[in-house]
């Protein structure tokens, strides 16, 4: 198994691994919505897409976006989604997209990757934690919602 970018051709595969995230965080499956948000992101190159296959089945994805630091002046990254198939957990496929991640990061001249998770997501926590991500206990996180 390797982690490699995905392109126009991995849609199919990326957009139900996108679908299976969303409902993961109790939206709703809408498998349409799901292909065109990934579709659009790879055609105007909005996002990165790292995806894993595993005995030829698309079984987890990253999706990192870019955003720029103004105190460090460099480019940083959001790691904003990575999901793996229920199927597919426990075989090192979270570690090797975490590691896609950081190699594309540090090629690209960031300073960092930033993540949220789910605060009883335990196991995606645990993930992080090994590979060097420290919870931030600085900074407040602040959202408005504009729409619904």
């Amino acid at each position: 198994m390797e982690a490699y970018q995905a392109t126009i051709k991995d849609i199919e595969g990326v957009s139900n691994l996108f679908n299976s995230y969303r409902v993961f965080y109790d939206q709703p499956s809408d498998a349409e919505g799901a292909r065109k948000y990934i579709k659009e992101r790879l055609e105007n190159e909005e996002s990165v897409i790292f995806v894993v296959k595993h005995k030829e089945k698309y079984a987890g994805f990253t999706q990192l976006y870019p955003v720029f630091s103004s105190i460090s002046m460099k480019k940083a990254w959001i790691l904003n989604d990575m999901f793996v198939d229920q199927e597919a957990r426990k075989l090192g496929i979270g570690q090797l997209l975490l590691q896609k991640a950081e190699e594309y990061a540090s090629k690209t001249g960031a300073k960092s990757i930033a993540l949220e998770t789910a605060p009883d997501n335990y196991g995606a926590q645990k993930l992080y934690e090994k590979n060097g991500y420290v919870r931030d206990t600085q900074f407040y996180h602040y959202e408005l919602n504009l729409t619904e």
